[in-house]
């Protein structure tokens, strides 16, 4: 699925499934936020309007919210996590069998976390900080920290943004690969983009931007 296509699939689908019988494990809304708690398990959770809160050890299928943000404390296992208005932030080892999306907000991945499929976004900024994922990073405008110890498997694609997202965000995203980070797979930019890679660093082939090597614990301020 393109980020082109991501909002309007994420809000069919949670407007679509809302009303449905649900399993006794699930929690669903239309208008409320959802908190799960600690070492809770529990099946899907899904509003439309309102926030995601899942706590720490606790253990759920897919969260799903369209206009409200999803926090998720640490060592939690689920199977994925979308957002359209809001963004993810993740706590420390975290374990996630698939991808986690957003169209306009930010995704924090802490460390000791593993992603089991890729990272999605159009608006917004996305940060890893020891995370291991394993599928691709793909984005429009988000600025993007592959930080310290991260790994991801796959590759980084910017698509190229309409006219509406140009105008909307004046500078170009920042890339920053961190020190001791990897990305295996091929950094494509169909847009302008700072890119930094970090001296310990290592990356797959680049197209379309030129990478700009950095030492110490902090990237360049750019432009």
């Amino acid at each position: 699925m393109t980020v082109q296509r991501l909002a309007l699939a994420l809000s069919l689908a949670l407007l679509t499934t809302a009303p449905v019988a649900l399993a006794s494990d699930d929690h669903s809304k239309v208008n409320g936020s959802i908190d799960i708690a600690a070492a809770e398990v529990a099946g899907d959770v899904d509003t439309v309007n309102g926030s995601i809160g899942i706590g720490a050890g606790a253990r759920i299928e897919d969260a799903e919210t369209v206009n409200g943000g999803i926090e998720v404390g640490n060592d939690v296992h689920a199977s994925s996590l979308s957002t359209v208005n809001g963004g993810i932030q993740v706590g420390t080892g975290l374990q996630l069998e698939g991808d986690i999306e957003s169209v306009n907000g930010g995704i924090f991945v802490d460390r000791g976390s593993k992603i089991g499929g890729g990272i999605e976004t159009v608006n917004g900024s996305i940060g890893l900080v020891g995370t291991e994922v394993i599928g691709d990073i793909e984005t429009v405008t988000a600025d993007l920290t592959v930080g310290a110890d991260s790994h991801v498997h796959g590759g980084i694609h910017y698509e190229k943004p309409q006219q509406s997202w140009i105008s909307f965000r004046k500078r170009d995203p920042r890339v920053i690969i961190g020190p001791n980070a990897r990305v295996d797979g091929a950094l494509v930019f169909e847009r302008e983009v700072e890119l930094y890679v970090h001296e310990s660093a290592k990356i797959g082939p680049v197209t379309g931007a030129t990478a700009v090597p950095y030492e110490g614990d902090r990237a360049p301020n750019g432009n």
